[in-house]
């Protein structure tokens, strides 16, 4: 085995050894390249801050047999050191107006900040005031409270719960003042034309532009294409009453009128080339003690057609994702994906009655941490934090794994796993994901062959647990899901959709399971939805949730079995199971010290495995 290290204190023009390290973890990749068998980096304690993504390719891989692994040191010992992958940039040179501080960023973009690595959120306000209506082009609305807005082509709206399962966002173009003359005041390109306002903030505020004293109406024109394509998109049929396009938001973010909450920041761009940062600090946060980092990069480390490479005990950090700023928009349809344009389709739920429309394809969100075409690649004991979009993704690979990491503080998923045979995603802790994205599941494997999701810990996530897209092969074995579902309906604690194998032996096992607190109204524990077929359900544990499963699904269950499961309530659907469906030998206890009581030995082999070596 060769050793290399890493040190903060270190310089990329030195040996690579433990006296004289390298400064870079590029540096150590290189040096990597030139040597045969096992190939372990030690990486010293510190924050690594990256101005470009670490990019990792083929010649990268380990060579004749062996490995190469990049390692905190002290890593399998209680004198393991932080290490911490970074593409954050620190803030400095803050000064304070009226409580808030403010710090010229130049042209700094970005859609998180963490103080004291703690997530500061976004400034908002929970209403569009007024009387509001919405046009094809966005609203108009009776006050001239929007007129106030110091940036508005900076405001974005948030829409949630258009569809149960969705929570779309959409940017303002421009606010105007309503000439006497019905006039919108705009000069037909998203400007704010005379009684207008478009982009038009400044550093520290100033007049506004459009407010001239006449009474009258604001109109709000939305940024194109998003709000075209959600016109298109959010289109259904319920009850016998029709909705289309989003509706009004829910929420309205990013502006410094909307600077209330100590704890919340706001990032004015109307003057390009010297962004501002305001922060409304929380009690005892002084400019001079603090330390606020604002993600910069949106990828961390790629890594393409790679083998026998394995990372361990690192902490990846702070990546944000713009997209949704630079379109204008982020269009949800489902889990992880979104819509980008082009045709949508018309789904019936209930003919003559109930009809939804649905993307003819869809875009997925992107991971800080991404490995495509992998084979034997590895991540343990690692930790992915206070990233913009999914914490890390695993595509077209074989013989690839996550073990024993925690995800966290995560604007969407957790891991994603595409197109891959034999993956293992085992004993991860995930939590808090879905801050910016509340419709990704913890963990997703999609077109996935002979993958395997066990004994990972699920918990206060906003939609789904983990997700399973049509497979084959796939195993989800004793995991512990708690308190999903927290903002968004229509999901479970796991969801398995869509076709999982053609037999019983090449379909999908869903086996002893548990699954806690599914929060919101209108969702199924575990949930075989939308065409499910192949899948066997057995010894899982389903308590406390709005239903614990449904059997009745459109299109309908083919081949689906549900055996020895234990309740709190009987799924919908099971006094008549669909032809599609065999349920047999199930429990349902309404008495939760019974129900605790027969499934001990199924919830005592549920969640972290490490948990339970720890408990001896």
């Amino acid at each position: 085995m060769t050793e290399l290290y890493v040190a903060p204190f270190g310089d990329d023009s030195s040996p690579g050894t433990a006296e004289r390290p390298f400064a870079t973890l590029d540096r150590a990749r290189l040096a990597a390249q030139d040597l045969s068998g096992d190939v372990v980096v030690q990486v010293r304690a510190g924050t690594y801050a990256l101005t470009e993504p670490l990019r990792f390719a083929e010649a990268d891989a380990g060579r004749d047999g062996g490995r190469v692994v990049y390692r905190a040191h002290g890593y399998g010992t209680a004198e393991r050191e932080e290490v911490v992958i970074s593409g954050g940039r620190e803030i400095t040179g803050w000064r304070e107006q009226d409580g808030v501080w403010l710090a010229q960023v130049g042209d700094l973009d970005t859609r998180q900040l963490y103080v004291d690595g703690r997530r500061a959120e976004r400034a908002a306000v929970d209403v569009l005031p007024g009387a509001v209506t919405a046009t094809e082009t966005g609203y108009i609305t009776d006050s001239l409270e929007p007129l106030s807005w110091h940036s508005p082509s900076d405001v974005e709206f948030v829409y949630r719960g258009r569809y149960p399962w969705t929570e779309a966002r959409c940017a303002v173009a421009a606010v105007s003042g309503d000439h006497e003359d019905g006039a919108d005041g705009s000069d037909g390109e998203g400007h704010g034309g005379d009684g207008g306002r478009a982009g038009t903030g400044g550093d520290d505020g100033g007049e506004i532009a459009g407010r001239d004293g006449r009474s009258g109406s604001t109109v709000i024109t939305m940024a194109q294409p998003a709000f075209g394509h959600a016109m298109n998109l959010y289109n259904s049929a319920w009850a016998g009453e029709t909705s289309h396009g989003p509706g009004l938001p829910t929420r309205l973010e990013n502006d410094t009128s909307f600077l209330t909450e100590p704890g919340t920041f706001t990032l004015d761009r109307s003057r390009p080339g010297r962004h501002v940062l305001r922060y409304l600090p929380r009690p005892g946060e002084h400019p001079e003690r603090t330390r606020v980092v604002a993600p910069v990069l949106e990828t961390l480390l790629h890594l393409t057609d790679v083998h026998d490479v394995s990372f361990q005990g690192l902490v990846f950090a702070d990546a944000t994702w713009l997209r949704p700023s630079r379109t204008g928009g982020f269009l949800h349809y489902h889990g992880s994906g979104y819509y980008e344009g082009g045709p949508v389709e018309r789904v019936t739920i209930v003919e003559g009655e109930a009809w939804v429309t649905i993307p003819g394809k869809s875009a997925s969100i992107p991971a800080g941490v991404t490995v495509n075409g992998g084979t034997k690649v590895w991540f343990e004991n690692c930790r992915f934090t206070r990233l913009g979009a999914t914490g890390l993704e695993m595509s077209k690979g074989v013989d690839v794994g996550v073990r024993s990491c925690d995800f966290d503080t995560l604007s969407a998923s957790a891991i994603t796993v595409t197109g891959s045979r034999d993956a293992l995603i085992e004993d991860n802790w995930v939590h808090h994901i879905g801050l910016d994205y509340p419709g990704s599941p913890g963990i997703t494997l999609a077109d996935a062959v002979d993958c395997t999701v066990s004994n990972n810990h699920v918990a206060d996530v906003p939609h789904c647990g983990i997700v399973i897209t049509p497979g084959r092969g796939t195993r989800i074995l004793g995991n512990l899901t708690t308190d999903t579902m927290k903002v968004l309906a229509d999901g479970g604690g796991i969801y398995v959709a869509g076709p999982q194998g053609d037999s019983s032996e090449s379909g999908a096992v869903i086996r002893g399971n548990v699954i806690k607190d599914t929060r919101t109204p209108y969702n199924f524990g575990l949930y075989t939805d939308y065409g499910a077929a192949w899948v066997t359900v057995e010894e899982n544990v389903v308590t406390r949730a709005d239903s614990t499963a449904v059997l009745q699904v459109a299109p309908p269950l083919e081949n689906v079995v549900y055996r020895g499961n234990f309740w709190d309530a009987d799924p919908v659907g099971s006094d008549t199971p669909p032809e599609g469906v065999v349920y047999e030998g199930n429990v349902t206890l309404a008495d939760e010290r019974k129900l605790e009581s027969a499934t001990a030995d199924i919830q005592s082999r549920a969640g972290l495995l490490r948990r339970r070596k720890a408990d001896g």
